[in-house]
């Protein structure tokens, strides 16, 4: 039976509170706290995080017939951990990831930077940089997972952003063979390349779908529209 894992990135709380709706929905699913995070020490490179998900996974007796789910930096380790082990892998679902380093907007790493020293600059920025990320989520949660960025903090956002743009795969990604279902928030507030779309033409039989209406953190934004999609998936592997 598929094993559903959610894997969390540098938004939306940074940490597993931002798949709540999914843990509720899909009985029996995990997602882990990356270390780095609410605690423990930060991995440094996409593939660090994923030997530190696969172990996680491999200490609750988690080894096989896995569905990896995750935005982000998220999404870059279900596609690392689909390259590295595709006999562990049934199938994988992921949006809002490139598999080459990606382009950002002026001022995005030192904006956390600042943040991370100037309470103003925390306060009048980066807080709100969050709320604005997150502006489809509903409110309450999203409240709850801006407290949560407060506990993790910018540079532990500043570090993750890092560690996604230095994550490149592009000479491995025709070879993934997991299953692969790729979805893209086509009202992302940041309005990224679509990167999705590479990753859908270079990976065979993978399926592609454009989300109108939804952001930068689909799951967390729309789970009623979210979880039958991920259910339609698993129940085709």
């Amino acid at each position: 039976m598929p094993q559903l894992v959610f894997i969390h990135g540098p938004g939306a709380g940074a940490c597993a509170d931002a798949y709540e709706p999914q843990l509720k929905y899909f009985k029996g699913s995990v997602a882990p706290n990356l270390p780095g995070h609410l605690e423990g020490e930060r991995c440094k490179t996409v593939a660090g995080y994923t030997e530190w998900v696969r172990g996680w996974l491999w200490a609750q007796g988690l080894r096989k017939d896995l569905v990896l789910v995750g935005y982000t930096l998220g999404a870059s380790i279900a596609l690392q951990y689909g390259l590295d082990y595709p006999d562990e892998v049934k199938g994988m679902v992921i949006m809002t990831v490139a598999a080459r380093p990606k382009t950002r907007a002026p001022g995005a790493y030192d904006m956390r930077l600042r943040a991370a020293k100037d309470p103003k600059v925390y306060e009048e920025e980066w807080i709100p940089f969050q709320r604005l990320a997150m502006q489809f989520v509903e409110p309450g949660l999203r409240e709850r997972l801006v407290e949560r960025h407060r506990q993790v903090g910018p540079m532990s956002q500043y570090h993750d952003l890092m560690t996604i743009d230095a994550f490149d795969v592009r000479d491995r990604i025709a070879t993934l063979k997991p299953k692969l279902l790729i979805m893209r928030g086509m009202n992302d507030h940041g309005n990224p390349p679509e990167y999705e779309k590479e990753i859908h033409e270079a990976v065979s039989g993978s399926q592609y779908i454009k989300l109108d209406g939804v952001g930068h953190f689909p799951l967390t934004e729309f789970p009623d529209k979210l979880n039958p999609l991920i259910e339609k998936f698993v129940a085709g592997l």
